[in-house]
């Protein structure tokens, strides 16, 4: 496999703090995006979350992180582990405690812990209302960072100086690269091993991996590069059927998996090779097919099964029976646990991302169509016939054709679907979807058309 190359050569610009101080909201207010899910409830956040932004020309990478405790709670010992982890690369430190509480025994003890970690510290005091108490704010001079930036991340008050400060650390640390960053979602029922390709691809244990279903609840951003290609790998939280869904975070986890399809430019929508196809599989691809984004079916676990064409074309044969609306799809197996097959997942990438952009000169596209209506004429339809006079591609990403007709009411589905396979029929647009728009020829100068 080839060398994964993460934000190592991002300036990054870590946040940490306890539980509840409002690190995701500061995040957010950061890098101008509500991004991370913010809730009072505590361990909302429990994986490093990235966000890239810029300040004053310059621009770095922001990470968000859970809260640091002592408790013993489920998974406040990896969230405990993703801090080290985020500290460990942090080229600035965010450390964040809460104006409210004033100082406490939690921020003492992060402070013992930073201490030890040698990089730049900012302090902030979050959730400032304004309110002057000199007595308060001179507590927080004894964590041994100096006077806290007083901020309020919900209201934005102190973040401009905040950012002032982030810039000054962060001295003359390299810069994100303005080249072209490929966005890839990964999206999926819960447990089908998300997180663990997450992990497989970056080699490292980037997102908390457990059998417990509902442990990754935002969507994760990791910044990567593979074969020089850089990437943007985003970790999303499993889709249950909307019955299912009773959970605050998980309704937020629903929307966040919704937006991160929306600004992903390719999908990687994982099925299980060992529970099979079930319903749930169903909701998610219909969500995926719904926002018509391209598309790689990738089969995961397939150690637990089988590893065999045989077997490959049997498991296949069954994809395009559940999944029709896909049919465009690109299908590939391979195991995150074991890590074998990530290079043929990249392969498939490379071709979706090659076929998206894939542009067919008017003249070839014209003579397409023209050959589809003598093989196979309109039917009636809505008291009339469809003729198609002309068309032309006016984007990639994913194709988009406009065909001018003599009446657009006249085409049926089954008739657009054909117009479709005929394209596909004669260029290589696999794990692409199509669209074809249809515009009727006299109306073609109107403004309200």
């Amino acid at each position: 496999m080839a060398t994964v190359n993460t934000t190592k050569d991002f300036p990054k610009v870590v946040i940490v703090g306890k539980p509840n101080v409002g690190k995701s909201s500061l995040f957010n207010r950061i890098i101008q995006k509500r991004t991370a899910i913010i809730s009072d409830q505590p361990q909302t956040t429990r994986d490093r979350n990235y966000g890239a932004t810029q300040w004053l020309t310059k621009q770095f990478v922001v990470v968000d992180t859970g809260g640091i405790s002592s408790a013993k709670i489920n998974f406040q010992t990896e969230i405990n582990q993703q801090v080290n982890v985020a500290l460990n690369e942090a080229d600035v430190v965010i450390f964040v405690c809460s104006y409210q509480d004033g100082l406490t025994v939690e921020d003492e003890t992060i402070a013992k812990l930073l201490y030890k970690v040698k990089k730049p510290i900012i302090l902030v005091a979050n959730k400032y209302d304004k309110v002057d108490n000199s007595d308060l704010v001179a507590d927080f001079l004894s964590l041994g960072f100096g006077w806290p930036i007083l901020v309020s991340a919900s209201h934005g008050i102190g973040v401009g100086e905040l950012l002032d400060q982030i810039i000054i650390k962060l001295g003359d640390k390299k810069v994100i690269t303005a080249a072209k960053i490929t966005n890839l979602a990964v999206i999926g029922r819960p447990n089908v091993g998300k997180s663990s390709l997450v992990n497989a691809i970056l080699v490292e244990d980037r997102v908390i991996v457990s059998p417990i279903a509902g442990t990754t609840t935002d969507a994760i951003d990791t910044y990567f590069q593979y074969n020089k290609e850089k990437y943007c790998l985003i970790d999303t939280a499993g889709i249950r059927r909307k019955g299912k869904i009773t959970d605050s975070i998980e309704k937020y986890s629903v929307i966040r998996t919704t937006d991160a399809i929306k600004r992903s430019d390719l999908i990687l929508f994982l099925l299980d090779a060992d529970e099979g196809i079930i319903e749930q599989d169903l909701t998610v691809a219909g969500l995926a097919k719904n926002l018509d984004k391209p598309i790689i079916i990738v089969v995961n676990k397939w150690d637990l099964v089988a590893n065999d064409e045989k077997a490959m074309k049997e498991f296949t044969k069954k994809i395009k029976e559940k999944f029709k609306y896909l049919d465009y799809a690109l299908i590939t197996y391979l195991s995150a646990l074991k890590r074998t097959r990530i290079n043929v997942l990249f392969k498939a990438i490379n071709v979706v991302l090659t076929n998206m952009n894939l542009r067919i000169k008017t003249s070839v596209l014209n003579e397409i169509i023209t050959k589809a209506q003598l093989i196979n004429q309109a039917p009636n339809f809505n008291g009339g016939r469809l003729k198609i006079y002309y068309g032309t591609q006016v984007e990639t990403a994913p194709p988009t054709f406009i065909l001018m007709v003599n009446n657009k009411d006249y085409c049926h589905f089954s008739y657009h679907r054909f117009l479709i396979n005929q394209i596909r029929n004669s260029f290589d647009f696999v794990g692409v979807p199509i669209r074809i728009i249809l515009k009727n020829r006299k109306s073609l100068y109107k403004d309200n058309d």
